[in-house]
């Protein structure tokens, strides 16, 4: 009998110790984490520090990561963040429009001086509004990242000044707030899927194309682009979202470490977007594109008749407060 009883006991301990350590693995979630380029990407940037700043904080969850569209579109990725099917996502302010419409605001052409002056609309209280507008529409933004700002290719002649631009046939995105700046300027603009857009440039049914640096950079322009304008017309954020099936469901600790994931996520994209402003303009000269600066001011005071639709569209004082942001 004493044998019996100190066997049991024996295999409670052996079974407690068992438990505890598998535990830790037992209690660990792999988080989906999608967007849509690849992981040498500017996302791929911000995916590779949020799931480096997050696991090393907590032993609790691992990221898995699904660059190139892997689980679809950007819309489709939004929709997936909306029902749980994934978890944490990267993407533009292009696709959330149809989900949180005050986010196209940053579209507007010509409404940031630089990089710094967008930088700190987006981390001041403007920025951090429209973060907390995302929940209501069933999404759960944890930071704004960034692509940096759109300038312009094209095969016909350098664009210095207004002028220049008129009736060039330019490949531009579906963006209707792009596209009205784009036609007050005098340019025929072309909306085209990205997968035509080389094909197009190569037969020339279209002039050129506008892009961050690091998209122009990294599809190689140069074989297809002779002349490279830094317009800067257009910035692009970028959001780090997440699902509030696995955020809902967080405590507050762990809310804070998701948190500060985003933003470290969100810092990596930025020092990606600075350093390819750099060494991206020197890839592109050794390659042999032209390039040039723009007059800035004369670009802003060109789209200004477009004003009075977007300020309709998204409030005056907002628009101006952004603006005069210093």
């Amino acid at each position: 009998m004493h044998h019996a009883k100190k066997f049991a006991g024996w295999l409670a301990a052996a079974a407690f110790v068992g438990l505890t350590a598998s535990g830790p693995v037992l209690a660990q979630t792999t988080l989906k984490m999608a967007y849509a380029l690849s992981e040498s990407s500017h996302y791929g940037a911000g995916a590779a520090a949020f799931a480096k700043t997050l696991e090393a904080s907590t032993p609790d969850f691992k990221i898995q990561q699904f660059p190139n569209s892997q689980l679809g579109g950007e819309r489709e990725v939004i929709e997936g963040l909306q029902l749980g099917t994934i978890d944490l996502a990267i993407v533009s302010t292009g696709a959330t429009l149809n989900f949180v419409p005050q986010t196209g605001v940053f579209d507007i052409p010509f409404l940031f001086r630089d990089l710094a002056h967008a930088r700190k609309v987006l981390d001041g209280k403007i920025g951090q509004d429209m973060l907390a507008e995302f929940p209501k529409r069933g999404l759960i933004a944890l930071a704004w990242g960034e692509q940096g700002f759109r300038h312009l290719t094209n095969n016909v002649r350098p664009v210095k000044e207004p002028a220049d631009i008129k009736g060039l046939k330019i490949r531009t995105t579906e963006n209707p707030i792009h596209i009205a700046a784009f036609r007050e300027l005098g340019v025929l603009a072309t909306p085209m899927a990205w997968p035509e857009v080389a094909t197009a440039l190569q037969q020339g049914t279209i002039d050129g194309q506008e892009n961050p640096l690091s998209v122009i950079v990294s599809v190689k322009m140069w074989q297809l682009q002779k002349y490279l304008s830094l317009t800067a017309h257009v910035y692009g954020p970028a959001l780090v979202l997440m699902s509030p099936a696995v955020y809902n469901g967080l405590s507050d600790a762990d809310k804070a470490k998701f948190k500060a994931a985003g933003v470290a996520s969100a810092q990596a994209m930025r020092q990606f977007v600075d350093k390819v402003e750099k060494d991206g303009l020197e890839t592109l000269k050794a390659n042999g594109m032209q390039i040039n600066t723009v007059d800035h001011a004369a670009f802003v005071k060109a789209v200004q008749p477009v004003y009075p639709q977007y300020y309709k569209q998204f409030g005056k004082e907002l628009v101006e407060s952004i603006r005069d942001t210093q």
